[in-house]
């Protein structure tokens, strides 16, 4: 008989409370730095979600979408009681005690001292969506809490709710009968999700980025109240508030924790004060595991705050096993950007709209977890199955998809217009803007892959924003950063691709191109990335011609906006000088191998995308109009061709660009050619020359890269060992270097940086040319040093040789879902 659920082997795992000595630190004071403690994510996508870290606590907040609080509420909690014969013990399953002095009456769960297994007080695992404590050496209880939301591919309606599961399962192993309490207590938050500066003052930060203070109403409770909802089936205790009109505000809604009424003896505290020392649960909680049954609906008062309490008490025999489930739900249905522009989520579509259903959310948790549970099983068995794939890939595999959760993701409700409604997840914390194109051009085959109707939702709206147009003056912030006079650019000009779609303090979707830290309107990728992504998701997904006619007038206008930027009439646009492109911090001079593939591939894609809507119209002005498009596009197309291999092509590898007389080996040189293939479009250059220019730059940007690092690394005083240098210990590739591996720069910022999407890009491209062995040791690399380091469920876009990161929470990271792939054949 199975007394404790099975964890799936390739799960992250870390002692519970245990931290890390030498953690990566963030490498721009300003940028945003949590500290180690990240959990997987609870709740769906544009749900708003909640962290629980390896400590236990609930301590990070992202229910106001796209804004960020990272901090512990210790009301909120689990706590455990058990007693075998006379002896008692009871803890709040937290290695981590208020600093504040609060709940001083309670009794904290140890932490783990090391990573040996005689001071370890258990192990955390995850393999998101799905993640486990299992507790040890403290109890005499073997016990186990998974905790999941109903998350799986293809899952328009569940993936969405704003819920969580926590599955316990405890066993006696003793010779004497066993009496056990789970205790879940949750402090009301009803409001606290509101932003209270609704135009808040945008500031140039120190690296250039448009940044504004987020204010919530934080620990504002006037007027929330609990209340308890009895059934033959289910236990459920509402904490609610009151509301100025029929609908919500944003912050609006209800909390509610939820137990089934036949799993034990439930008993219950609608009202505590989570400010104090907690005594008035606890004294009862520690003495005999049950709660005094206080039913008290009156409403907080000016400053004060309340908590309620579930617990659930149960003995078990000799041997035996008995699983408990809870639930917490929430029904916060608005997200308000400006003042006045408000959405309903998607989960709405399911429960309504008015903010009254937490306790039915949380009851229909209760039905179907067992079957949410099996839907995710059966999606993630498959790839736990295969024994030729290591266990670190099919852990950050599923680990990374935590950003579709929690990278202030939105999903709002359906539309005629929109009929899965819009979706739309951050760049990252630091970069507070949506879906930037150039990031998603590897960070968005996650999506593409596991919710392929979601992915289109996201290029609809680019394609909808290409021809718009706002002329409003912004200050271009990387000038800023070098102390140089900053000059004003319109925000988007038409016909331009914009950089992003908006952010949470404005209009998301409908005022595009936030970021300032470059004029966007001069990049000479983003056209082509869009292009590429509208092909990639029409031939990956259903293959839906509709799809390509909404995108088709975009394409041909965005195409000719930037052969404007072809100065010498070559065929290829010219890089300006000033960064303009993906690497917004790295100058590219003339025909450039990144952009110019690029395009050369885009072009491929358009002339395809116009002959297959040509095909199957009978609308002989349209077809006139593409005809017109396609001839232009095979022109460029030729010329480019003849321009691009003999401009740039060394031997070896391929010139950064045309006019810089620079000699670095950049590492994402040919994602032209990656997307060609892909796409399966005519190559951008011969697979020969691909073969030989990866060789190149595996060799030079990953083993002669972090050779030049160890040989060139300060050792602290006490490390007198020879390194052992393997590419098993190695921190990734570089973006860029010269051909012995050593920087063109030692100050630069981009090309020393190690992007682990960039890494997780070049890993598939190693694969899709028969360098498997080569493309697992980068994406191990990088693994390694993200799950080793304290950076999970925080993955930056950088990393460095000297430890430190940059712009954690990251959505170019998802692109492990192209080396998955790559690897199963499906490009």
């Amino acid at each position: 008989m199975q007394t404790q659920p099975t964890i799936p082997s390739s799960a992250w795992k870390r002692p519970i409370g245990l931290g890390w000595s030498t953690p990566y630190k963030v490498r721009y004071p300003s940028n945003l730095d949590d500290g180690p403690w990240h959990g997987a994510p609870l709740g769906g996508f544009g749900a708003g979600c909640i962290g629980r870290s390896h400590r236990g606590d609930f301590n990070l907040w992202h229910l106001d979408g796209g804004e960020h609080i990272f901090q512990s509420i210790p009301a909120c909690q689990f706590s455990v009681f058990e007693q075998v014969g006379s002896q008692k013990r009871a803890y709040a399953l937290s290695t981590e005690p208020p600093s504040d002095g609060s709940l001083n009456a309670w009794n904290w769960y140890p932490a783990s001292q090391s990573d040996t297994s005689t001071e370890q007080t258990g192990i955390y695992h995850a393999l998101y969506p799905r993640s486990w404590f299992v507790y040890d050496q403290v109890l005499q209880a073997q016990l186990t809490c998974e905790q999941f939301s109903p998350i799986w591919p293809d899952n328009y309606c569940e993936t969405s709710y704003p819920v969580a599961v926590f599955v316990w399962t405890a066993h006696n192993p003793t010779d004497q009968p066993m009496t056990l309490s789970l205790m879940l207590t949750w402090q009301n938050l009803v409001g606290w999700f509101t932003n209270t500066q609704k135009s808040p003052e945008v500031e140039v930060r120190d690296d250039g980025s448009p940044v504004y203070e987020y204010e919530p109403h934080w620990g504002q409770s006037t007027g929330s109240y609990n209340y308890t909802i009895a059934t033959h089936e289910y236990f459920t205790v509402v904490l609610s508030g009151t509301f100025e009109a029929a609908l919500p505000a944003e912050g609006e809604g209800e909390w509610a924790i939820a137990v089934p009424s036949p799993v034990g003896e439930v008993s219950y505290h609608t009202r505590w004060n989570p400010s104090g020392d907690g005594a008035e649960i606890w004294q009862s909680f520690a003495s005999n595991g049950s709660l005094p049954n206080c039913s008290d609906k009156t409403s907080a008062g000016e400053g004060e705050q309340i908590a309620a309490a579930i617990a659930v008490q149960f003995t078990l025999q000799p041997g035996e096993t008995r699983e408990i489930p809870f639930v917490l739900a929430w029904d916060l249905p608005v997200t308000e950007f400006a003042e006045g522009i408000t959405y309903f989520r998607r989960y709405t579509d399911f429960f309504g709209r008015d903010g009254r259903h937490a306790s039915r959310i949380a009851q229909m948790a209760l039905q179907n977890y067992t079957t949410w549970q099996q839907q995710i099983q059966t999606w993630q068995q498959p790839i736990l199955a295969r024994s030729d794939w290591p266990d670190w890939f099919k852990m950050a595999l599923f680990n990374e998809l935590y950003h579709l959760t929690q990278g202030g993701t939105l999903w709002t409700a359906a539309t005629e217009r929109d009929p899965v409604g819009q979706f739309a997840g951050l760049e990252c914390i630091d970069y507070r803007w949506y879906e930037s194109l150039d990031v998603r051009l590897y960070g968005s085959f996650a999506l593409l892959f596991l919710f392929p109707e979601l992915e289109k939702s996201v290029i609809r709206a680019f394609a909808r924003a290409i021809p718009t147009e706002d002329d409003r003056q912004r200050v271009i912030g990387y000038f800023y950063t070098l102390g140089e006079e900053s000059p004003v650019a319109v925000r988007k000009a038409a016909g331009a691709t914009p950089h992003d779609l908006g952010a949470p303090n404005e209009h998301v979707w409908e005022k595009t191109n936030y970021t300032s830290y470059q004029d966007c309107n001069l990049w000479k990728d983003l056209p082509c990335d869009f292009v590429l992504q509208v092909y990639r998701d029409y031939l990956y997904t259903d293959r839906d011609v509709i799809f390509l006619e909404e995108c088709w007038d975009a394409i041909a206008q965005t195409l000719s906006y930037l052969k404007c930027f072809d100065y010498d009439y070559d065929g290829i646009p010219e890089n300006g000088g000033a960064p303009d492109q993906t690497f917004d911090d790295w100058k590219l001079q003339g025909i450039s191998a990144y952009c110019g593939g690029l395009w050369i591939a885009a072009l491929e894609a358009a002339i395809v995308i116009g002959r297959t809507i040509a095909e199957t119209t009978s609308d002989l002005r349209r077809i006139t109009a593409i005809q017109k498009s396609l001839g232009d596009f095979q022109v460029w197309l030729e010329q480019a061709r003849s321009v691009y291999h003999d401009t740039l092509w060394t031997g070896k590898y391929y010139r950064l660009d045309s006019d810089s007389n620079s000699d670095i080996v950049m590492t994402d040189q040919l994602c032209g050619q990656f997307y060609a293939h892909l796409l399966k479009l005519p190559d951008v250059v011969h697979p020969d020359l691909t073969r030989t220019t990866l060789e190149t730059i595996y060799n030079t940007c990953f083993l002669k890269f972090n050779h030049w690092i160890y040989q060139n690394r300060e050792p602290a005083a006490s490390d007198d060992r020879p390194i052992q240098l393997s590419p098993k210990n190695y921190i990734g590739a570089a973006n860029g270097v010269r051909p012995d591996g050593s920087p063109e720069d030692p100050n630069a910022t981009h090309p020393l940086e190690i992007w682990v999407g960039i890494n997780f890009g070049l890993s598939a491209f190693l694969v899709q040319t028969d360098m498997q062995t080569a493309a697992m040791e980068v994406a191990e690399s990088v693994v390694k040093q993200i799950y080793n380091n304290g950076l999970q469920f925080r993955t930056p876009e950088a990393i460095t040789a000297s430890g430190t990161f940059r712009a954690c929470h990251y959505l170019r990271a998802t692109a492990i879902w192209a080396l998955y792939g790559t690897l199963v054949g499906l490009m």
